[in-house]
């Protein structure tokens, strides 16, 4: 019984590793987008708007 107690709790440690991974992931991407975003508007400011 000690045995089934473990691997749900090992279970349940994997899941919400997960769960908390893939917000962080998805949060890390959005700011990428984002950055890269800024970056191209900048980009094309200096080079086109600003002569």
């Amino acid at each position: 019984m000690d045995n089934i107690g473990y691997y749900l709790f090992m279970l349940a440690v994997i899941v919400v590793g997960f769960i908390v991974v893939r917000k962080v992931a998805s949060c890390m991407i959005k700011s990428v987008v984002l950055l890269v975003a800024i970056a191209a508007l900048a980009a094309i400011y200096y080079l086109y708007i600003r002569q």
